[in-house]
């Protein structure tokens, strides 16, 4: 039976002006009673929904997999970074819970969006999973919500892709229901920074929205940053990105001038970087992955197009870094020749698929391209990586190998490709006649005799 202040809370939903409903969301964020929805329960929703859980919430998730949906349900995590034990309390206790029924998104008071955000094959945005989220939030859009976009996007997506669907139910934002923009800034595998101690960037469509979004995340999160518009925020996002890449396609572009000029490029940077100002050390690598640097930039690349304005560092670093798989295998065949051995037939044993150390997400990973151009020449690549059991690649099924003395010693030449702390580098160094390492792992390893390491 509902209690008097429920039936009070009901009424001014209904009936209220707009102060009634910031004030009534207001309440009912300081006081924990809003419930949280969440779209998306990937790296970044789930995360993202077990924070605000444990800040006393009552979160519920929403899925289009019926198996990841079963699992939370269940108690258990198909995320690293959110520790089973951690979902298993949060189910126990009812804070935590996941659908499929994406009509129960009336049923809660904000809704974060925390969908896939990837490139088509022409490297424009592919915001379909953006809008097929927002269609079915204007289905159960109702007075009083707060809807959140978390998903990476071009600056103006909030304004000029989600507000006019939300709106055509005729209810209008800043008004009736509040909309904003908080980009995600979730790092896969960072045991220093996660979801609760790294700054909240919040950029509202109106001045209530950013307060209200805001107010919410602050429940949860040490320190947020309100910007003056969800573009500012979007821009944030895209910044941050693009940084990252234009500086790792720096450093792999010195890689490139330092193997001509027969130079330590792992030496050049690390006395650069002993300066103590005017110098940030980036390091290179044989690619970059995941889904937010290889991804990010194109779209802001895309927007300053439709603008008549070319970014011209995002597409040049983008060129830099997707031509370091192919100066890995170069490197590969010069190794192999001076075993007098052809890189056709030879077997190479690439460690690790994950895109970066320690985690079990293979997406754009440098080491996928890696392995498919050293099969069109015809080399036999098999991989080990104790993150990832199996990959599909050019409709092949690879599982992984266990790193053993035997299987180091049977391969051509050993590629490490990504530095996992679980892979035991001494071994490597004992049992392999040729490594290419595009990490600098073993730079403090002692190798047996006659046995060669290739620098990236």
């Amino acid at each position: 039976m509902a209690t008097m202040v429920e039936l009070t809370t009901q009424h001014e939903v209904e009936t209220g002006t707009s102060a009634d409903l910031v004030a009534q969301l207001r309440r009912s964020i300081v006081s924990r009673r809003a419930r949280v929805g969440v779209i998306g329960l990937g790296y970044v929703g789930l995360p993202l929904g077990v924070a605000f859980a444990r800040a006393g919430f009552e979160v519920l998730g929403f899925d289009v997999d019926g198996g990841r949906v079963a699992t939370i349900n269940g108690g258990a995590s198909h995320i690293p970074d959110v520790p089973s034990p951690t979902i298993h309390a949060a189910v126990d206790d009812g804070f935590l819970r996941a659908t499929v029924d994406m009509g129960q998104l009336t049923d809660v008071d904000v809704i974060n969006i925390c969908v896939p955000t990837p490139l088509s094959k022409t490297r424009d945005p592919d915001i379909t999973y953006v809008v097929a989220a927002t269609e079915e939030v204007a289905r159960s859009l109702r007075r009083g919500q707060l809807v959140i976009l978390e998903s990476t996007t071009y600056p103006g997506t909030t304004r000029e892709v989600i507000l006019p669907r939300l709106e055509a139910t005729g209810l209008r934002a800043g008004e009736d229901f509040f909309l904003a923009f908080s980009p995600e800034r979730v790092d896969p595998g960072n045991t220093q920074y996660g979801i609760t101690n790294t700054p909240k960037v919040v950029g509202g469509i109106d001045k209530r929205s950013t307060e209200l979004a805001a107010l919410l995340y602050r429940q949860a999160i040490e320190t947020v940053v309100p910007v003056s518009s969800p573009e500012a925020a979007e821009m944030v996002k895209l910044l941050e990105n693009t940084f990252r890449s234009v500086n790792i396609a720096m450093a792999n572009e010195t890689a490139l001038m330092c193997d001509r000029l027969h130079l330590d490029v792992w030496e050049v940077i690390g006395a650069a970087a002993t300066k103590p100002f005017g110098f940030m050390p980036f390091y290179p690598g044989p690619g970059i992955g995941g889904h937010c640097i290889p991804l990010d930039p194109f779209y802001l690349s895309w927007k300053m197009k439709t603008l008549n304005y070319r970014a011209r560092f995002i597409e040049l670093a983008g060129e830099i870094n997707a031509e370091m798989p192919h100066h890995v295998v170069g490197k590969v065949v010069d190794g192999l020749n001076e075993f007098e051995r052809s890189v056709k037939g030879a077997d190479i044993l690439v460690l690790g698929v994950a895109y970066k150390p320690d985690i079990d997400d293979s997406r754009e990973s440098p080491a996928l391209d890696i392995i498919e151009l050293l099969r069109r020449r015809g080399a036999r690549v098999s991989y080990s990586d104790p993150h990832i059991p199996a990959i599909e690649l050019l409709g092949a099924a690879l599982t992984s190998e266990p790193l053993t003395a035997e299987r180091l010693s049977a391969a051509d030449c050993v590629v490490i490709v990504t530095n996992h702390r679980a892979f035991d580098y001494n071994l490597v160094a004992r049992h392999s006649r040729l490594m290419i390492d595009t990490r600098n792992t073993l730079r403090d390893v002692p190798t047996t005799n006659g046995a060669v390491v290739v620098k990236l």
